[in-house]
């Protein structure tokens, strides 16, 4: 089991794919999670990418937080637990050329 990352201030624009992309330069990307607004079913700006190890994990951190991505640098973190994350304020990863809308 992977170690996950928060990611924040992801451009609408930009697809799951690049999101993976950018972080494949790292390591192996077990999952990516794009959060979605359950009411509105809007992209929220920000999501999780699961990395296969720690060691993984902390290395997005340290080189990716401040990375441009799309039109804005984004923030990467370490995610908070689980029994801290909101509920209902889930959702798949939207992929495509169409961005994240």
């Amino acid at each position: 089991m992977g170690i996950e990352v928060y990611v924040g201030q992801i451009s609408g624009l930009v697809t799951e794919d690049e999101v993976r992309k950018l972080f494949s330069v790292v390591g192996t990307v077990e999952s990516i999670h794009l959060v979605i607004d359950s009411d509105s079913g809007e992209f929220r700006g920000c999501g999780y990418v699961r990395m296969s190890s720690e060691e993984e994990a902390r290395e997005a951190i340290d080189l990716l937080n401040g990375a441009l991505l799309g039109d804005r640098q984004i923030v990467v973190k370490n995610a908070p637990p689980k029994s801290s994350q909101k509920s209902g304020a889930s959702g798949g990863g939207r992929s495509g050329r169409g961005g994240i809308k």
